[in-house]
């Protein structure tokens, strides 16, 4: 087996192609809205392409899944305001499904909330990617307190679990909060960097997640991403009619110092 010496983006791609159309994985044929695969069968199409796979399956899985657009030969297939997304099924099962296009994407329209920034220095000088940088400043600005109108506390980093029908996942973060009336919830909190599209593949199964392992809390689903200007977006999610939905959404820009009068009087105007 040889090596095809091309980036990673590009050999995941090949094994993408060669499960969707090649005749021993199902193939794909016109008017198909569902593929089915399983682990082994990256195996066997690296096998017949000759790509070498790397030891960690699941970096694959999850490139395909959440990192990187599908092959263009995979997306001319898509049917008009439909596209392919890749979901767990299983242990170690998964499917191409076809479903109505939907992006969670920042309206720029949307007033910009400047609050203080309270990240730590030496956070800020030790954080080794985008991902990491969003959640820390999430949690040392109580971000999620003051969007969602709660108290929350951060639970667990990188959540690693397996969900009936869904299989492996792993949610970035997890909080658990109150509000003043004592109702107890659970907080999946999915975040991207400013080049990252938020997932609503990973919404839906974090959300799936907490409701079979926190039965008793309820979920109020968050994604975060960094904006191109140093906002950050924070969406609310649920899951309507078998899609995610925006509940709502806030822009947040954290300051140094006090934030301005005009800024502070805008925000009393719009509450």
């Amino acid at each position: 087996m040889t090596d095809l010496a091309k980036p990673d983006t590009n050999r995941y791609r090949a094994l993408v192609e060669h499960i969707f159309f090649d005749p021993a994985f199902g193939a794909f044929a016109p008017g198909m809205t569902e593929i089915q695969f399983e682990r082994e069968d990256l195996e066997r199409a690296a096998e017949a392409l000759g790509i070498k796979l790397p030891k960690n399956l699941g970096d694959v899985l999850y490139s395909i899944r959440y990192r990187m657009p599908l092959p263009d030969s995979v997306l001319a297939t898509q049917s008009e305001g439909q596209e392919w997304i890749v979901e767990g099924t299983g242990r170690a099962r998964y499917r191409f499904v076809l479903v109505p296009i939907n992006r969670i994407v920042p309206n720029r329209e949307l007033i910009t909330i400047k609050i203080p920034d309270a990240t730590p220095e030496i956070i800020v000088g030790y954080t080794l990617n985008d991902e990491q940088a969003l959640l820390a400043k999430v949690r040392y600005n109580r971000l999620i307190d003051t969007f969602l109108g709660i108290t929350a506390f951060s639970l667990q980093n990188h959540l690693r679990t397996t969900v009936k029908g869904v299989g492996q996942i792993e949610i970035d973060e997890v909080y658990v909060g109150v509000d003043r009336h004592g109702v107890q919830y659970v907080i999946p909190v999915q975040a991207k960097g400013g080049s990252d599209q938020l997932s609503v593949v990973q919404a839906k199964q974090d959300i799936t997640c907490c409701a079979e392992k926190f039965p008793s809390l309820s979920c109020r689903s968050i994604s975060a991403q960094f904006m191109d200007d140093e906002r950050i977006a924070m969406f609310e999610l649920a899951v309507q009619d078998n899609q995610v939905r925006i509940v709502q959404e806030r822009h947040y820009k954290l300051v140094t110092g006090l934030v301005p009068a005009e800024d502070l009087e805008l925000y009393r105007r719009s509450v």
